[in-house]
């Protein structure tokens, strides 16, 4: 008799189930490495964020002309000559009716004036300042009048008289302020005529030589400009 054998089952639906374990552990995989390459690329992006916010500041870069200009300038006005002068200025005032003079005030006043002149520091910029290694040079503004003032502490009235039965008008405020006005013109005048503009000019070329001298370079340049014609208003007396 011929024996009868199993029925052998298919490998088919053995191949299918490897397949897919396969498959299923690829997916997995890609996966896998895909959200490494994710992660990796997070990490890059942080990074680089975190390079952005917190790279060091860049090194300061300071303009050395710029940074003495600022310095000189918070001197301001530079006071370099000043000028003091007494004056005895008479001053006048008449009462008339029509032409003819009724009675006349007159009016003597002693006055101190003050002239100051030098240089405006203000004025400077980074072009008046030129650094070359150890040598700076710089320009300075041309000197000007800076104040002229009467002294009033040590200024007075030293006559006042209204002529005969004081018939002169009584204006005594008005005299001295003419007076005052007067002495102004006065000492202005004089002391243009003595040269103050030239004196400032010298005095602060000396006195702005020795304020660059303590900043260390060993050679100091300072040039002076000539004064304006114009700066000097000279009244004729």
């Amino acid at each position: 008799m011929n024996s009868l054998k199993p029925p052998q089952k298919s490998s088919l639906p053995i191949l299918f189930k490897n397949l897919s374990l396969i498959t299923t552990g690829s997916i997995s995989l890609i996966i896998l490495l895909g959200l490494i390459g994710v992660w990796r690329t997070g990490s890059h992006i942080m990074a680089g964020i975190d390079a952005l916010f917190n790279a060091p500041p860049p090194t300061p870069q300071v303009e050395v002309s710029s940074l003495i200009v600022n310095q000189i300038r918070g001197i301001s006005q530079l006071t370099t000559a000043v000028f003091v002068m007494d004056a005895v200025v008479p001053t006048s005032q008449k009462r008339k009716l029509g032409k003819l003079v009724l009675g006349q005030t007159k009016l003597l006043y002693i006055a101190r004036g003050e002239v100051r002149a030098g240089i405006d520091l203000t004025t400077l910029n980074s072009q008046s300042v030129k650094v070359h290694d150890n040598t700076i040079q710089i320009q300075l503004p041309p000197p000007e009048i800076l104040d002229h003032k009467v002294d009033v502490e040590h200024s007075k009235v030293y006559d006042y008289d209204r002529g005969f039965l004081g018939l002169g008008p009584d204006v005594a405020p008005q005299l001295q302020t003419l007076a005052q006005q007067s002495t102004l013109d006065k000492i202005l005048s004089t002391a243009c005529h003595q040269g103050i503009l030239d004196e400032a000019n010298q005095r602060a070329k000396l006195a702005v030589t020795q304020l660059l001298t303590t900043t260390g370079y060993s050679q100091v340049n300072v040039i002076p400009t000539p004064p304006d014609p114009e700066s000097c208003s000279v009244t004729q007396m």
